[in-house]
């Protein structure tokens, strides 16, 4: 009989995929967490609002906590009264009847949706192609699901005087077409755009939805912040002609209803798009929190009735005013978002001891990792470094 090893830490091997996606490396939102973090830092980095969800639509959580139908499954579709709201609520956007059967499908947030979208459809060695920066969960997304990232730059202002916003991150659409391979199979279109805050242009949109046609790809419309376009149009690239059969629009409650611990999404497409992306999310987590897309629904019911959106976008509009116009007296460089709730923000002149006490997580990281280490220590304001959202290539020119 052998002797046993001394170290039996490490007996079996874990897969090589948690190292493909990055997902072994702690992630920057452990990183930037209130618990690493003065008790008095203000959390400007993640989507921890500082209010509620509106008061309507907890009370209807809590009606729902209280019968007996929404404390069981559901559907793995979706709770049908959801999937009737998400109809009634979007088929004006989207110049269409939608079936609430074949075309709606309720997901545990709009992360695990594109997850289900990815397992359904890659084959091994599948490309999809990312425009970065990109949302940190689609890299693990793709290569979980045995797909290869391809990374196209939003390229941002050069030489530019004065103030600069979302809109001035522009497209390469020669270097995009060179992107596109045999094997690419999949574009994730992210707008409004996190972190960017950039809303892609309707003339942008076009030019994508053409190489998709002639590519074949299916599109995959992160649109979560659609209810947070400040300045522009926000057009929906499953509108654009010959767009609708192969695009799937991924949608939010959680960020619609300021409730991102709720973790309840949605997708709309065609059935072609949906049934096999169905079969993928019944094995994953079979259903969706139950009394939760209760009161999703009756968000979704009321928001015209209550001007929600309406008053959200405006109050948003203020905030955006408040921490741009704190930008400005400090003298300091930021792109203005035309969506969502993000403000790149240029750190380059932001100096800090080298031999600052610097937490290890942080160290062997881009330097904007540290400038936001020693702006949350020092100033009391936490924030996010976005070479974490960029490949390796990119991460430079981010930083």
């Amino acid at each position: 009989m052998a002797p046993i090893s001394q170290d039996r830490s490490n007996l079996i091997p874990f897969s090589s995929r948690l190292k493909e996606g990055r997902a072994l490396a702690q992630d920057v939102w452990s990183i930037f967490n209130a618990a690493n973090l003065p008790a008095d830092c203000i959390n400007l980095g993640q989507g921890y609002m500082n209010f509620p969800p509106p008061q309507w639509i907890t009370e209807a959580a809590e009606g729902a906590l209280k019968t007996v139908g929404p404390n069981h499954y559901s559907h793995p579709k979706g709770r049908i009264r959801l999937r009737e709201a998400i109809k009634n609520f979007y088929e004006a956007d989207f110049g269409r009847t939608i079936d609430v059967d074949s075309e709606i499908l309720v997901t545990s947030g709009a992360n695990e949706g594109m997850y289900s979208v990815l397992t359904a459809f890659l084959e091994q060695g599948d490309e999809v192609i990312m425009f970065e920066p990109f949302f940190d969960q689609y890299l693990p997304s793709v290569t979980f699901n045995g797909g290869k990232p391809i990374y196209v730059p939003l390229h941002p202002p050069k030489d530019v005087e004065g103030k600069t916003t979302s809109a001035d991150w522009t497209i390469d659409f020669d270097e995009l077409r060179r992107a596109i391979t045999p094997r690419a199979k999949i574009i994730i279109v992210n707008t409004p755009h996190n972190p960017v805050g950039k809303v892609f242009h309707r003339a942008e949109l076009e030019k994508i939805a053409a190489l998709a046609e002639e590519f074949n790809l299916l599109v995959m419309a992160d649109e979560v912040y659609d209810c947070l376009v400040f300045d522009q149009e926000h057009v929906r690239i499953a509108t654009l002609p010959g767009m609708w059969d192969r695009t799937v629009t991924v949608g939010s409650a959680g960020k619609a209803f300021a409730a991102t611990g709720w973790r309840v999404g949605w997708l709309i497409g065609p059935a072609s798009i949906l049934f096999p992306t169905l079969a993928a999310t019944t094995r994953i987590v079979f259903c969706t929190n139950s009394p939760l897309q209760e009161a999703a629904a009756a968000g979704l019911e009321q928001a015209k009735e209550h001007k929600f959106f309406e008053n959200q976008l405006k109050e948003y509009t203020e905030r955006r005013a408040i921490l741009t116009e704190a930008f400005d007296r400090l003298g300091m460089k930021y792109s203005l978002p035309e969506g969502s709730y993000f403000v790149l923000l240029d750190i380059s002149n932001v100096e800090f001891p080298d031999d600052y006490p610097f937490p290890e997580s942080v160290l062997g990281r881009g330097r904007d990792f540290r400038a936001c280490w020693f702006i949350a220590m020092e100033i009391g304001v936490s924030s996010i470094p976005v070479s974490e959202t960029s490949s390796s290539i990119a991460k430079s020119m981010l930083e």
